[in-house]
């Protein structure tokens, strides 16, 4: 059996076939432009959209964090948020903790 899949793996092109060696590697490059039109791409473009979210938020915007809490932004530092939950108390969250604004969780609905 193992000879018989080297064989046909390693077979010589038959005559007239000079361009098997290129068209062997096609159905690779194929399926590398498929996944990178279909999955890499969009998701770059996410987080390049999301990034440029993260950025525009200003003081007074309410958000969302990836842990589902709620708050609106107080205070804005290089890397990181103070946002103010519902009982006046203060958080520092990380910038890349935000998930979504509050207020397009609700627009969905």
């Amino acid at each position: 059996m193992n000879n018989m899949l080297n064989f046909l793996l390693f077979m010589p092109p038959a005559e007239g076939q000079e361009g098997s060696g290129w068209m062997s590697f096609l159905p690779l490059i194929a399926i590398v432009l498929v996944f990178y039109l279909f999955f890499i791409r969009p998701q770059m473009k996410k987080s390049k959209d999301q990034k440029k979210y993260r950025e525009a938020l200003k003081k007074g915007d309410k958000i969302i964090t990836i842990g589902g809490i709620h708050g609106k932004i107080v205070e804005i530092q290089d890397t990181t948020f103070t946002i103010e939950v519902e009982s006046q108390m203060k958080l520092r969250i990380e910038k890349s903790a935000v998930a979504m604004d509050s207020t397009a969780q609700i627009g969905a609905k």
